[in-house]
């Protein structure tokens, strides 16, 4: 059986990752900083209370899984919402640590088994904001574009062993963190939810939100044989952004 690891995996798209590659016939391993929510998880899968940006914890629980054949560096926060001469820098810290470092910390760990073993796929959770940026939100938009840098260097560095790297690029994901996003935003743009949630849909080619589902499809694909030649890629599933603020 197939192994895979996904942080931050008790809910929103990891939790939806862990379901999909169990469908997929995979041997679930997650982590998440929520005590409450990695109790609600299959009892099938293991579980760990790690943070993503805790060196230490990360390092025990990569020893403890051993050589994966996946690993999602999923873990990540929407981070302030304010424009970049208002952002707190212990707010910009506090979301570059878990969305650039904790992705940098699974791999830095995860990665050694899976070179020795040969072969392995890491697939880094971006954003769109990490290809086009997006105002108001500087720490977020800045830690997912380094995550794409990361993945670029992990690919070339990881590729002579047989291990894969790339990016998925969510677009606006429905869901309890999208709700907080939103609710901020028409805070800070003095507009209703509901106006910024019509204008992030009307930034896409398609109209629409996206699932956690859609995201979870598209990472086990790239932990699949189908993608055995897919690496170094950003690959956004986002309903394709025409405007990544069509609300100014």
């Amino acid at each position: 059986m197939k192994r895979v690891l996904v942080t931050a995996g008790a809910s929103g798209i990891g939790l939806a990752m862990g379901h999909a590659f169990e469908a997929a016939g995979f041997s679930v391993r997650v982590t998440d900083v929520d005590a409450a929510a990695l109790e609600k998880v299959p009892a099938s899968w293991n579980a760990h209370l790690c943070d993503a940006a805790d060196e230490a914890r990360v390092a025990a629980v990569m020893e403890a899984a051993g050589p994966l054949d996946v690993l999602c560096a999923n873990a990540g926060i929407a981070g302030p919402t304010a424009r970049v001469e208002d952002v707190d820098l212990a707010e910009w810290r506090a979301c570059v640590s878990v969305n650039l470092e904790g992705a940098f910390l699974a791999v830095k760990h995860g990665l050694p088994a899976m070179k020795a073993a040969g072969q392995g796929s890491i697939v880094f959770t971006s954003s769109t904001a990490g290809i086009y940026g997006y105002p108001n939100r500087a720490p977020y938009a800045a830690a997912k574009w380094a995550v794409i840098g990361l993945m670029k260097t992990v690919a070339m560095e990881a590729g002579p062993f047989g291990v894969r790297a790339n990016a998925i690029c969510p677009g606006a994901v429905e869901g309890a963190r999208m709700e907080g996003v939103l609710a901020r935003e028409a805070t800070a743009k003095g507009m209703t939810r509901d106006a910024v949630y019509a204008g992030y849909a009307q930034g896409t080619s398609m109209r629409s939100f996206v699932e956690a589902s859609d995201i979870a499809d598209m990472a086990v694909f790239l932990g699949s044989d189908a993608a055995r030649r897919v690496s170094g890629q950003v690959i956004a599933v986002d309903c394709h952004t025409e405007n990544p603020d069509p609300k100014l």
